[in-house]
């Protein structure tokens, strides 16, 4: 939120100077984004008045001015704004004066006419965005002084970021508020009296579902001018707050808007037909917003409406129908109170964002409405004149916030703070921050304001407590510990080491978020997710993932709209699987890839990446924790994958991970044509702790022995492997697949399968009866299990 250091010194008093006013709202938990100067660059710009001007002689746009900036003093300037006119106070750089950008103002010639000086819109001197013609400042401003004084410039413009939980100080009386509890600090809130009621002019408004809308404060004026200029005292402060002005009757919403907090609307009451009531949009009506969108609602959207139907989203944006203009004579003020739980998330569905949806997202006081009102109404009748009605005020206690009185305990106090604050500093600090308080012997009885529903619980309280006292006030303390350490047996791979290990692998790491589209997590997980989220950010991010792949494929999909035809990804993360009482929370290593083997280059073949490719860097992960013999694959059905490309990763007979090429259907999902290839492992069960158990190296040769059989299609390299290293692990160290035919001269419905087996034993030098025994024994055992078929 974005408002000047000026305005919010001309609400409270308070004894610090500019760079400890930032510091001070920053450990009061309002961080300062930015402290922005706002005219600092503008100094000899001077207020001009426009005395007279006539076309051009050789240009038919530019207007050849006679302006006068102080003491009689006049000069000819030369100005292509279509607002020039004679009595126009603008502001003037004189020849000599420097602008903002840098650019300095020269004698010229424009046509042949001598120019000395410019007058200036608002863009070219950094105060706003308009550069459609130059600045109009009020017919009392005083020709030849300085412009930054007359705007009271420079000033701060302060930034902040504030948190979710702290709406009400989305407004410069809430930040003042919060400051107030500083010592030698005193609040100044403008009361403003009841408008006169001088006119019987009145809306009917009913609120037949008070639960969506349980207050409701509005007042009618007629014979408005709001052809007038909006005073510059409120226009410069919305300015300096990133709100552009409008017209009187908007300007005066929006100034109440950030002085209160609370968001109002400006209705055209001329335009209204029948009664106005808030209530849930019908099946498939459609509204036109002032920003001329029309948007089809959803049914759970609440809307105000009169006879003819929607005149505005409630809470987000009024609609065009009714909006007011430089021709409304009649205006009907409106100031709900939209409770949180119906407001949150609507502007977000339909794509939007704006200060009110900000505000009653998040919360507003709902005590404030009618005070609102009458400060709307006070405000625009000493600006555009006009007789007021009188002011209606629809209450439904029933569905209105309570009033919260929470019980606090000193022990507590000190025990969450883990220091002891005086109780009497305690007390000070409560009703600094304008809480009532009733003093007990060790508790308090606390009185929240309205307008703080963010505090609800004891512990809310303490931490008010803590950010007013100063977190800096309270000094650190290191806790001892006895408890003796244990030896370390966890030599599990660290998550670090895999990252570092895929990356070298040509891998790149990604990080996306933890929620996913609904319809996409199903898809992948062949389940319909119960954990879905209250209020998604979008459609897209409405569920918690229940895998990795979703992300990695949005990535991939980004990468090769941007050309990359050789991509590699890896992500570390957790996904959600479960109830959403009885919710489960695994750490998982996913990997995706595309494209050639090798970047190209000369030497490369250019090859593209494959299954066993995808296994390999699998493997080699594996590899990492020194446990191979542990780990298995199987052929699998799982959906996601191509048939006949996908595997199961099991480690000593469980399940950890899945491994494949993606099925054509789901790569469709993310207009994604190419081979895709994945893999995604459980880390908790794929690294589990274990103790390195060391063993002798054999100082004797190794015999190694080739063989060539035949065995059924069906049947898993896999499967060889594990059976013949199970006939003597002693011996047979490892047993390699050098080579797998299928085709000519092969049975159909079967392969060949080369076999290295590499020999070894601790005790003595084998020989070669010993390999050939061994050997042997390897083929029985292979043509018994598996009808295997030695190839000569």
């Amino acid at each position: 939120m974005k408002f000047s250091e000026s305005w919010l010194r001309e609400i409270i008093d308070i004894k610090l100077n500019s760079s400890e006013l930032s510091h001070k709202l920053t450990m009061l938990g309002h961080e300062v984004d930015s402290v922005i100067t706002d005219g600092s660059d503008i100094d000899g710009i001077v207020i001009a008045e426009i005395v007279n001007y006539a076309k051009h002689p050789n240009a038919d746009r530019l207007s050849l001015c006679e302006i006068n900036y102080g003491n009689n003093n006049h000069i000819n300037v030369i100005c292509g704004a279509p607002n020039v006119r004679t009595g126009l106070k603008t502001a003037l750089a004189k020849v000599g004066q420097a602008l903002p950008d840098g650019t300095k103002i020269k004698k010229s010639k424009i046509r042949g006419i001598e120019s000395n000086g410019m007058l200036c819109s608002a863009a070219e001197i950094s105060l706003g965005m308009d550069q459609d013609g130059i600045i109009e400042l009020p017919i009392d401003a005083p020709v030849g002084l300085k412009l930054n004084e007359y705007l009271n410039l420079p000033d701060n413009i302060f930034d902040l970021d504030l948190t979710p939980n702290r709406g009400d100080c989305f407004s410069v009386l809430g930040v003042a508020r919060d400051l107030a509890s500083s010592p030698q600090s005193k609040l100044h809130t403008k009361e403003y009296k009841k408008a006169p009621i001088t006119s019987k002019i009145c809306q009917t408004i009913k609120t037949p579902i008070p639960e969506i809308c349980p207050r409701f404060a509005s007042q009618s004026i007629k014979n408005v001018n709001n052809t007038v200029k909006t005073p510059i005292a409120i226009t410069e402060k919305l300015r300096k707050s990133g709100i552009r002005s409008i017209n009187p009757i908007v300007d005066v919403t929006n100034y109440v808007m950030m002085v209160t907090g609370q968001p109002l609307h400006a209705y055209d009451q001329s335009k209204i037909k029948g009664i106005v009531q808030p209530r849930f949009a019908k099946k498939d009506e459609r509204i036109m917003l002032l920003d001329e969108q029309i948007i089809k609602l959803e049914k759970d959207t609440i809307v105000v409406s009169d006879s003819s139907g929607a005149i505005g989203l409630a809470g987000i944006m009024g609609g065009l129908s009714t909006a007011v203009n430089f021709g409304t004579t009649e205006v009907l003020f409106e100031a709900a109170y939209w409770p949180p739980e119906f407001m949150a998330g609507k502007a977000r569905k339909y794509h939007m964002h704006t200060d009110a949806s900000l505000r009653f997202e998040r919360g507003v006081d709902p005590n404030i409405q009618s005070i609102a009102v009458n400060m709307a109404t006070n405000l625009l009748l000493s600006i555009c004149n006009g007789d007021a009605g009188p002011l209606m005020d629809i209450k439904n206690k029933k569905f209105l916030p309570k009033e919260i009185t929470i019980k606090l305990n000193e022990i507590r106090v000190n025990k969450i703070l883990g220091h002891i604050i005086p109780k009497n500093k305690i007390t000070k600090i409560l009703k600094s921050l304008n809480f009532e308080v009733t003093e007990a012997k060790t508790t308090w009885n606390v009185t929240v304001p309205t307008y703080r529903f963010d505090v609800k619980i004891e512990d809310d309280l303490i931490e008010e407590i803590a950010r007013v006292y100063g977190f800096g006030n309270i000094p650190g303390a290191t806790e001892e510990s006895n408890n003796p350490l244990n030896k370390s047996i966890d030599d599990r791979l660290e998550i670090n080491n895999i990252s570092n290990h895929l990356c070298s692998r040509d891998y790149q790491e990604i990080i996306s978020y933890s929620f996913v589209g609904e319809q996409i997590d199903n898809f992948i997980s062949g389940k319909n997710s119960t954990l879905k989220l209250k209020n998604p950010i979008s459609s897209e991010m409405s569920v918690m993932r229940s895998s990795l792949l979703s992300g990695l494929l949005n990535s991939l999909k980004r990468n090769i709209s941007r050309q990359n035809s050789r991509v590699r990804l890896f992500e570390v993360g957790k996904v959600f699987n479960g109830e959403l009482n009885n919710h489960d929370e695994r750490e998982k290593i996913a990997a995706i890839s595309l494209g050639t083997i090798d970047e190209e280059n000369w030497r490369a073949n250019n090859d593209c990446i494959d299954f066993y490719n995808v296994k390999g860097d699998l493997e080699s992960i594996i590899g990492s924790s020194h446990e191979n013999h542990l780990y298995s694959f199987k052929k699998s059905d799982n959906h996601i994958f191509q048939p006949g490309q996908a595997a199961e990763v099991f480690k000593e007979g469980n399940s950890i991970g899945c491994l494949g090429k993606l099925h054509p259907n789901l790569l469709k999902l993310f207009n994604i044509k190419q081979d895709v290839f994945y893999f995604e492992i459980d880390y908790e069960l794929c690294f589990t702790p274990f103790i390195v158990n060391a063993h002798t190296i054999s100082k004797y040769p190794q015999i190694r022995r080739d063989i060539s059989i035949t065995i059924d299609k069906s049947v898993a390299v896999s499967e060889i492997i594990n059976s013949v290293i199970q006939i003597n692990p002693n011996i047979i160290q490892s047993t390699n697949v050098f080579d797998v035919y299928e085709g000519k001269n092969i049975e159909e419905g079967r392969k060949s399968i080369a076999l290295g087996l590499i020999l070894q034993d601790k005790s003595r030098t084998l020989i070669d009866k010993d390999a050939d025994d061994l050997v042997e024994l390897v083929i029985k055992s292979l043509q018994s299990e598996y009808s295997a078929q030695l190839r000569e």
